[in-house]
This record gives C-alpha cells, sequence and structure tokens, in this order.
C-alpha cells in the first residue's frame, strides 16, 4: 500500500452534505495507520491566498457570477498546487483532496450553467494538472444532506434547492464522462461509507488491503 500511494493525488468530493470532512478524516487515519506518507489540503483553502479566496466565496454577503466564482476557484487552486500539492507529490506523499476541479463542474459548470467542457477547458489553461489519480464522488440525496448539515450555512450552501439538485447531477454526469472518477452512495452510515471508499482505492489503484 505504502509503495502504490506513493506521489498519488486522490480527491473526495460531492454535493454539500455528502460527508467529505467525515470521510476524509477516516481515510487520513487509515493511511496514516497503514504508514502511508500523506499530506492532506481543502480546495478551496490551504494557503494564505486561498483562504482569503475562502472567506470570500463562502462568507461575502456580496452577489457573485457562477463565471466569477469559477475564477476565483481556478486561482486558489493555481496557488495550492504550487505551495502546497507539487512540493508533497515530490516528497512522494500520498496528497487528500477535500474537493478539487470536479467540483467546479458539477457547481459552476453544470448547476450554475457555465458548461463542464467550458470548465476543463479553463481549468487546463489555468492548472498545472486538471486531474487527480482518482476521484471519489460521495453521492447523497438532497433530504439526507440537508439532515446532515445542522449547522449555520455558508454562501453556497444557501443556495436553492433547485441549484443543489442541479449539482448532484452534475456530479453524476461527470463521473460518466470519465472513467478515474467513482460514485460511492453516502447515505449510508459512516463506517460503511468508509469501507466503500478504501475498497474503492484499493481497486483502482492496484493494491490489497
Amino acid at each position: 500500500m505504502k509503495k502504490k500511494l506513493e506521489s498519488k493525488l486522490i480527491v473526495l468530493d460531492g454535493p454539500d452534505g455528502c460527508g467529505k470532512s467525515s470521510q476524509r478524516d477516516l481515510l487520513a487515519q487509515f493511511l496514516t495507520d497503514n504508514k502511508v506518507k500523506l499530506s492532506c489540503f481543502r480546495d478551496p483553502g490551504s494557503t494564505a491566498t486561498g483562504e482569503k479566496i475562502r472567506d470570500i466565496l463562502l462568507h461575502s454577503d456580496h452577489h457573485i457570477s457562477d463565471r466569477a466564482e469559477l475564477l476565483l476557484y481556478m486561482a486558489s487552486r493555481a496557488q495550492l498546487w504550487d505551495e502546497c500539492i507539487a512540493p508533497a507529490l515530490k516528497k512522494k506523499h500520498c496528497v487528500l483532496l477535500d474537493r478539487w476541479v470536479s467540483s467546479t463542474c458539477a457547481y459552476q459548470g453544470y448547476a450554475g450553467g457555465v458548461g463542464i467542457k467550458k470548465v476543463i477547458d479553463i481549468a487546463e489553461h489555468s492548472l498545472e494538472r486538471v486531474w487527480p489519480d482518482l476521484t471519489i464522488i460521495l453521492d447523497v440525496d438532497l433530504k439526507t444532506a440537508k439532515k446532515r448539515m445542522n449547522r449555520s450555512l455558508d454562501r453556497m450552501e444557501k443556495k436553492a434547492q433547485a441549484y443543489h439538485k442541479k449539482v448532484r447531477a452534475g456530479f453524476l454526469k461527470l463521473a460518466e464522462m470519465r472513467k478515474d472518477i467513482v460514485v460511492v452512495d453516502a447515505s449510508r452510515d459512516i463506517q460503511t461509507v468508509h469501507q466503500q471508499v478504501v475498497k474503492v482505492i484499493s481497486s483502482n489503484l492496484k493494491f490489497k488491503i
């Protein structure tokens, strides 16, 4: 496992309320327990520039268009790559990311109407690397997601239910387009989902648990 995961980039993604944070923490602990050298980052964020962009995107009271959101996310990723991801991969760490380009494809691309293909084109012109070795989409229905978000909501989470319905559809559409994107049913209990996440990584990156 240690050898197979060297310099691998793995993304956990999905709609708001899918349980990314919980699954990220469980996966990070599992990999650490198995002596995998690991670096974890969040998108947007994890750099001084990225955290400022995150604050604008998630906590601003101002209206931000879908195209402006798209470009802000890409700017944060470009900085995150240079400062954090590239150095970690060079050290042969497995890099675990909370969101990446897949999110922008689903949110601004599909739900926002910019278009998935246009998001990918902009990403290809903006980023050193667009696609991770593996992206796991944690899929959950809106009713379950809403129950899980028993806290104050950020600007993106406050968008209309119709928007979030399209976001989910966007993630599923993207998964149909790429073999390196796998969908996991995240509506089940946290440990069952974690076991499925580990199984998907093992299967796709060719190592035994």
